[in-house]
């Protein structure tokens, strides 16, 4: 139920936004036309070359049923010898009219298919230009913004939107402007070929346009809330492909099968009203536009029956004609279809203009090689900046080359105090200083690749194994790659496998198990060889006797690092420099072991509730292993 009602609340607060800011949006999309000058330009000249062509062709039809007519009314009169010349006058217009009839439609042919190709070319290199700026722009946005986005909204605008987009700029916009140059050509030759008949056609033209401005008006936030209704389906979708071992081992497939169907019929019956408006605008078209051809019918046939209308000119008037209510059912299917692209250029937008929280300031200088002091100092921070504080007023230093230990729990601020450090979010208020400089008068990139992380939840890339040791830096060599993974006491099974170093690691790492995986992603941030490391709960999918010996190797890559340690088990705090006790977002006690013992009631009842359980394991299995 909440599922739903959280959906609800997010087709609600995007559907606030004015329905006009999608049509704005669209015309900041044809900016990425530029990138493709020449293929618009060939295909725009395609365009109107063929429409030249297609405009030709009723002439010539004019001039063989004139021809026909003549020559079949001077077969009824005058002499055999005039007979005979009217005649082959007649055959060679024929002739002339039918050769060129053949050679226009070759033409539409060729600069059609041009047309098209280069439309689909440059549409297709737009749908590249702007995949490529969404998915650079989403790598760049703040923790925040991820916060508060779901992936699988994300994933739609960066596929479904784009694609929607691409497909007016590259059809549609061709399209609306084939209609518009064959509709005022069109009328132009109507209004040069007999412009009383033409004059009965323009009240029609008014009573259309409205119709679509009227149409456009409507089915512009249809289609947005269509765009909302494939995002939540979307949403759904991907969370339970993500999470499937979850859902299988707690029996949900119910539960999941339930909330995609919500979801799904949402989308359905979003999609089905905008088919009733669309399936109401065409045929109200076409009636408005027979009502025309009525009238055409009656006031032409009065001209016939007058003489004062060729049979030819008849056909040609008509063609035209079809030229001209012929786009107007294509304006039709255009708005409709820029509704959509306008919907879409809306939500991309949004992406491409969203604030970053967290970026280089302007000014902001590359960080020189540090000795690893990390200071807080008088740190507040706030998520989104608002409400109550996560941490209030955190003062500690961390010297260079000591190990921090962060005790507390779930909830006290451990991670949010490590995420500030690389800049996964900036202090509300305080400073945050490295070696003396404020975090935030460096550029973010110079930062973090002087820092290795590990967090606790372990993210492995579809690949090898190397390819995900090696993930911070593609150049290392085999020997730094393995010297890494013997560091964090994964060389062993790595050997094991088949492949070694060149096993894939499945989509997320599921091949591995879980210490495999977090002594992957230790050997990881090792190999960038960081003057600061985070280990969040680093050792907390592994077994004691692994725990032992990537510990072992732990405290000997930590000499001479920063390091900042978040653990449940006594073996990773009672070596440490400094070991801060957090609680609701405070420093309640910070010192060694020994005289937290002493001083912290707070360290105490930690180290007994959580930490003392866990330290006969340790020497029970380290003697195990020796016997061994």
């Amino acid at each position: 139920m909440s599922e739903k009602k959280a959906q609800k609340a997010e087709v609600q607060k995007e559907g606030q936004r004015p329905p006009s800011a999608g049509f704005k949006q669209l015309g900041r999309a044809f900016r990425y036309l530029r990138n493709y000058r020449n293929t618009a330009v060939i295909a725009v000249a395609a365009l109107l070359i063929s429409i030249f062509a297609q405009l030709l062709v009723p002439q010539m039809i004019q001039r063989i049923l004139d021809a026909v007519a003549q020559g079949l009314a001077l077969q009824q009169s005058g002499s055999v010898a005039a007979q005979e010349t009217a005649m082959a006058v007649a055959l060679q217009a024929l002739s002339w009219s039918i050769a060129l009839i053949v050679l226009f439609a070759v033409a539409r042919g060729v600069f059609a298919f041009t047309q098209a190709f280069s439309a689909e070319k440059m549409s297709q290199g737009i749908a590249f230009d702007l995949r490529n700026d969404l998915f650079a722009k989403i790598q760049r946005l703040s923790f925040s913004y991820h916060d508060r986005n779901r992936t699988g909204q994300l994933m739609v605008r960066a596929t479904d939107d784009v694609e929607k987009l691409r497909i007016f700029l590259g059809q549609g916009l061709l399209m609306l402007l084939q209609a518009v140059v064959l509709l005022v050509g069109a009328l132009t030759l109507l209004i040069i070929s007999n412009w009383r008949l033409t004059l009965v056609v323009l009240p029609i033209l008014p009573i259309a346009f409205a119709l679509f401005m009227t149409f456009g008006a409507i089915s512009q936030p249809l289609f947005r809330k269509v765009q909302i209704k494939i995002s939540a389906l979307n949403t759904v979708l991907q969370e339970s492909l993500a999470g499937i071992r979850v859902i299988k081992a707690f029996a949900r497939e119910p539960h999941q099968q339930a909330s995609f169907e919500h979801a799904a019929d949402e989308a359905m019956h979003q999609q089905i009203a905008v088919a009733r408006v669309m399936s109401f605008i065409f045929p109200l078209i076409f009636t408005v536009g027979g009502l025309g051809q009525v009238a055409i019918l009656y006031f032409g046939g009065r001209q016939i029956i007058d003489s004062t209308l060729t049979i030819g000119e008849w056909q040609k008037f008509s063609i035209y004609l079809w030229y001209v209510f012929f786009p107007m059912g294509q304006l039709g299917f255009i708005i409709g279809q820029m509704s959509q692209a306008s919907a879409s250029a809306d939500r991309i937008f949004e992406i491409l203009d969203a604030q970053n929280e967290v970026m280089d300031r302007p000014g902001a200088q590359p960080l020189p090689a540090i000795q690893g002091e990390v200071e807080f100092r008088d740190v507040t921070f706030r998520y989104f900046n608002s409400g109550e504080p996560v941490l209030d007023a955190i003062n500690f230093r961390a010297e260079s080359g000591t190990t921090v230990a962060l005790l507390g729990a779930t909830g006290s601020g451990k991670t949010t105090i490590i995420n500030l450090i690389p800049r996964f979010y900036d202090v509300s208020e305080g400073a945050l200083l490295i070696d003396g400089y404020d975090v935030r008068e460096v550029t973010i990139e110079s930062l973090r690749r002087q820092i290795g992380i590990v967090l606790q939840e372990t993210n492995l890339f579809t690949g090898s194994i190397r390819e995900n040791i090696a993930f911070g830096r593609p150049d290392a060599t085999d020997e730094e790659v393995s010297a890494a993974a013997q560091a964090a006491a994964a060389h062993d099974f790595i050997m094991q496998m088949p492949e070694g170093y060149a096993t894939p690691v499945g989509e997320r790492g599921t091949t591995l198990s879980g210490g495999q995986k977090q002594r992957i992603a230790i050997a990881r941030a090792l190999l960038l060889d960081p003057a600061i490391l985070i280990l969040d709960d680093s050792t907390s999918s592994v077994d004691v006797a692994t725990e032992a010996r990537i510990q072992h190797a732990l405290d000997k890559l930590m000499e001479g690092r920063t390091s900042f340690v978040i653990a449940q088990r006594i073996s990773t705090v009672l070596n440490a420099d400094q070991i801060l006790v957090l609680e609701n977002g405070r420093i309640v006690a910070q010192g060694r072991h020994a005289e937290l013992m002493e001083s912290s009631p707070a360290y105490v009842e930690i180290y007994r509730s959580q930490l003392v359980e866990d330290a006969v394991a340790p020497a029970d299995e380290a003697a195990a292993v020796t016997v061994g």
